[in-house]
C-alpha cells in the first residue's frame, strides 16, 4: 500500500506539473488574446473615426479629390501643386453630370519639358484624365534644388517637394512650413485609412489565431485538470488504503499482544487454581470430619428457620416504623409551609386593610368637596341669565348704531370716489396737453437747428447754398432719403474707412516675432506629443504586464478553488468568472458553484452552510496560490453541522500538510476542538481571576502510541 501511495504521489506531481504548464500556456495565450483584441479594437475605432471624418454629406457636391489616389509620402507634394483646385468636381462625375463648374477632360498638350533635375509628379498619382494637363506641368524636386530650378520653369509649370514646398513659374515661392492644404490632409487621411484597414485585417488574423491558440490551450488545461483530479483521487485512494492497512496492522499487533497477555494470565490462573484446589481438598477433608461430628441436620434446619422467621418479622416492623416516621416528617414539613403561607397572607390582608382605610378617608374628603362645589354651582344659572339679558339689549342697540354708521360711510365713499375720478381725468387731460405742446416746440426747435447745421455743413463742405446744390444735382426732393438714413450711411462709410487703419511699418518684424513664437510652440507641442506617446506606451506596458499576472493568478486560484470545492462537497463544480468587461483589469469577479444534486447558481442563492464551505474553499485556494505564515479563522464552523465540520477539519489537515501555514482556529465546536493539535482556553478558577489553560492533543496522542 505504501508503494502504491508513492506511485500515486509521483503521478500527482507529474499531473500537477502538466496542469501548471497548461495553465501558464493558457495565461500566455489569454494575455496575447487580450492584447491583440485591444489592438484590434483600437484600430477599428481609428478606422471608424477616419471613415466618419472622410464621409461627405449626402447633399454635398462631389469633388475630384475623392477620385485621386497618391502614393504615401507624396500627399503634401500634390496638395502644394493643386491646392484648393482639388475641391472642384469633375465634369463627368456621376453625382453631378451637368455641373457648370469643375474639371473637364481635354486632349493632352505638347507641354514643354521640365528643367533638368526635376521628375514628373504624375507617376506617383492615380488621378482622373481631367488632371493630366495639370500634372504634366508639375515637377518633383528636393528642397535644395527648387530655388535653383525655379528660373528655368516655363509658363504654367511648377515645382514641388515631398515636404510641400512650391516654386511656380511666375516667381511665387511657398514654404513647406506654411499651413498644409485641406487636400493634402485629406489625402493623408485616405492613405492612413487604407493602411489602417490592412493593419486591421492583419491584427484580426492574429486575434483569430490567438483565439484558436487560446481554445487549444484551454482544452489542454481542462485535460490536464482532469488528469490532475484523477491523479489526486488515485493518491487519496492509495493513501486511504495505506492508512487502512496500517490500522489493520496495528489492530492485529494489538490483538496479538492481548492474546499473549491472556495466555500469560491463563498460565498464572492455572497455577493459582492448582493451589486453590489443594487448599480446597484440605478444607473438604476438614469439613467431612466436622460433618461427622455434627448433630442431626433436620433439627438444626428447623432452628435456623425459626430464627429466620424472627429476623423477617423484625425487619417488617422496622420498615413499618420507618414509613410512619417519614410520613410524620412530611406532615410536619407541610404544616410548617402552611404556617409560613398563612403568616404571609395575614401580613397582606393587614396591609390591604390599612390601604382601604386611607382610600375611605380620601373618598370622604372628595365627597365633601363635591357637595360644596354643587351648592356653589346651583346659584350660577340665575346670575348668568341676568347677565345674558343685559348683554342682549346692549347688542341690539350697538347693531342699530353700526347700521346707521355703515349707511353714512357708504354715501361718503361714493361721493369721494366720484370726486377723485373727476380730478384724475382733468389732471390727465392737462398733462397730455402740456406734453403735446412741449413736444411740438422741441421738434420745431430741433428741426430749425438741424436745418441750420445742414445748411452750414453744405456751405462748408460743398461751398454752395442748399438750393444751388439741389439744382446742380438735379435731384428730386420727393425721392431724397430721410435724414436718419443718410446719416447712417455716412457713419457706415466712415467706419469702413477708419477700420482700414494706418499703414503698419512693423508688419515684417511682427511676422518674424510671431514665426519665432510659433516655432517655439511647435517644438513644445512636439515634446508634449512625444511625452504623451511615451506615457501611453508605459501605461500599455504596465497594463499588459498586470493583465498577464492577474490572469495567471486568477487561473491558479480558480483551479485550486474548483479542486477544494469538490473535496469539501464530495463532488459538484465551482468556478470563478470575470464579468462586466473583457479586460481583466476592468472586470468584476463572480462565484458560480453547483453542489452535488443542485442546479448551477451564484453564491447568494446557496444556504448558509454551503456559502461558508464555498468561502472556505476560496480562502484556501488563495492560500495555496500565495501561502501566508499564519491564518486566523474566527468561528468559521458556526453555521456548519457535524458532517460539514468533519469535512472542514479534513481539509484543514490537508492544508497543513501541503503548506507551512500555522492555522489558529477560534471555535466552540467540540468536533473542531477534538481535531486540533493544541487547545488554548481561558478559565476562571477563582472569581475575578482568569487563567490560560493549554492542552497538547498531538503530544497526548504520541504518548498513547508510545505507551501501546
Amino acid at each position: 500500500a505504501r508503494h502504491a501511495a508513492d506511485a500515486a504521489e509521483a503521478a500527482l506531481s507529474d499531473a500537477e506539473a502538466a496542469a501548471a504548464a497548461a495553465s501558464a500556456a493558457a495565461a500566455a495565450t489569454r494575455a496575447a488574446l487580450a492584447e491583440t483584441g485591444g489592438g484590434a479594437r483600437a484600430l477599428a475605432a481609428e478606422v471608424l473615426g477616419l471613415e466618419r471624418l472622410l464621409a461627405r454629406p449626402k447633399d454635398a457636391t462631389a469633388q475630384i479629390l475623392d477620385r485621386v489616389r497618391v502614393v504615401p509620402g507624396f500627399e503634401a507634394a500634390l496638395g502644394a501643386a493643386l491646392g484648393e483646385d482639388l475641391s472642384h468636381p469633375a465634369e463627368n462625375s456621376a453625382e453631378d453630370p451637368g455641373a457648370a463648374t469643375g474639371w473637364r477632360a481635354l486632349p493632352p498638350l505638347d507641354a514643354a519639358a521640365l528643367p533638368d533635375g526635376a521628375t514628373p509628379l504624375g507617376p506617383w498619382i492615380d488621378a482622373p484624365p481631367a488632371l493630366s494637363r495639370r500634372l504634366v506641368a508639375v515637377g518633383l524636386v528636393d528642397a535644395a534644388s527648387g530655388s535653383r530650378l525655379q528660373a528655368a520653369l516655363r509658363p504654367g509649370q511648377r515645382l514641388v517637394s515631398c515636404e510641400g514646398d512650391l516654386w511656380r513659374w511666375d516667381g511665387l515661392r511657398l514654404a513647406a512650413d506654411a499651413t498644409p492644404s485641406a487636400a493634402a490632409q485629406r489625402l493623408e487621411q485616405i492613405n492612413r485609412l487604407g493602411a489602417l484597414r490592412v493593419e486591421l485585417a492583419r491584427v484580426d488574423a492574429e486575434a483569430e489565431a490567438a483565439r484558436a491558440a487560446h481554445s487549444a490551450t484551454e482544452a489542454l488545461l481542462a485535460d490536464a485538470a482532469c488528469r490532475e483530479a484523477a491523479a489526486r483521487a488515485a493518491r487519496r485512494g492509495a493513501e486511504q488504503a495505506a492508512v487502512e492497512t496500517a490500522r489493520a496492522v496495528g489492530r492485529a499487533e494489538a490483538a496479538a499482544e492481548l492474546a499473549r497477555g491472556k495466555a500469560e494470565g491463563l498460565r498464572a490462573g492455572r497455577v493459582r487454581r492448582a493451589e486453590e484446589l489443594a487448599v480446597a481438598e484440605a478444607a473438604r477433608a476438614q469439613t467431612v470430619e466436622a460433618c461427622a461430628a455434627l448433630s442431626d441436620p433436620a433439627t438444626a434446619r428447623q432452628a435456623m428457620e425459626a430464627e429466620r422467621l424472627v429476623v423477617e418479622t423484625a425487619r417488617v416492623t422496622m420498615l413499618t416504623r420507618r414509613a410512619q416516621a417519614d410520613e410524620l416528617a412530611r406532615a410536619a414539613a407541610a404544616r410548617e409551609r402552611r404556617l409560613t403561607e398563612i403568616a404571609r397572607d395575614l401580613d397582606g390582608w393587614r396591609a390591604r386593610r390599612a390601604t382601604a382605610a386611607e382610600r375611605l378617608a380620601d373618598l370622604a374628603r372628595r365627597e365633601a368637596d363635591a357637595a360644596a362645589a354643587l351648592r356653589a354651582a346651583k346659584d350660577e344659572p340665575l346670575a348668568l341669565a341676568t347677565r345674558r339679558e343685559g348683554l342682549a339689549a346692549a347688542l341690539v342697540e350697538a347693531e342699530a348704531r353700526r347700521r346707521r354708521g355703515a349707511d353714512a360711510l357708504a354715501v361718503a365713499e361714493a361721493a369721494l370716489r366720484a370726486g377723485d375720478a373727476a380730478l384724475r381725468a382733468s389732471e390727465r387731460t392737462a398733462a397730455e396737453a402740456r406734453e403735446a405742446r412741449a413736444r411740438t416746440e422741441a421738434q420745431a426747435e430741433a428741426a430749425e437747428e438741424r436745418a441750420a447745421a445742414a445748411t452750414e455743413r453744405l456751405r462748408t463742405e460743398a461751398e454752395a447754398e442748399p438750393e444751388t446744390l439741389l439744382a446742380r444735382l438735379n435731384a428730386d426732393e420727393a425721392r431724397i432719403p430721410p435724414t436718419a438714413e443718410l446719416e447712417g450711411e455716412i457713419q457706415r462709410l466712415r467706419r469702413s474707412r477708419d477700420a482700414l487703419g494706418a499703414v503698419n511699418l512693423r508688419a515684417e518684424a511682427d511676422a518674424c516675432a510671431v514665426r519665432v513664437e510659433f516655432d517655439a510652440l511647435a517644438g513644445e507641442r512636439a515634446d508634449l506629443e512625444e511625452a504623451i506617446r511615451t506615457l501611453r506606451l508605459g501605461i500599455a506596458n504596465l497594463n499588459r504586464e498586470g493583465r498577464g499576472r492577474l490572469i495567471a493568478a486568477f487561473d491558479e486560484v480558480n483551479r485550486n478553488f474548483a479542486a477544494l470545492f469538490k473535496h469539501l462537497f464530495g463532488g459538484g463544480e465551482a468556478a470563478l468568472t470575470l464579468v462586466e468587461s473583457d479586460d481583466p483589469l476592468q472586470a468584476g469577479l463572480e462565484i458560480v458553484c453547483q453542489p452535488p444534486g443542485k442546479k448551477l447558481s451564484t453564491l447568494s442563492l446557496l444556504s448558509g452552510g454551503e456559502q461558508t464551505l464555498t468561502a472556505l474553499s476560496l480562502i484556501f485556494a488563495v492560500f495555496l496560490a500565495n501561502p501566508s505564515p499564519i491564518c486566523v479563522l474566527d468561528e468559521v464552523d458556526a453555521p456548519l453541522d457535524d458532517a460539514n465540520v468533519a469535512r472542514f477539519c479534513d481539509l484543514l489537515k490537508e492544508m497543513t500538510g501541503r503548506t507551512d501555514t500555522r492555522f489558529l482556529i477560534i471555535t466552540h465546536h467540540a468536533v473542531t476542538m477534538s481535531r486540533m493539535d493544541r487547545l488554548y482556553g481561558v478559565t476562571m478558577a477563582e472569581p475575578g481571576v482568569s487563567q490560560l489553560v493549554s492542552v497538547d492533543l498531538a503530544g497526548a496522542e504520541r504518548f498513547v502510541e508510545v505507551a501501546v
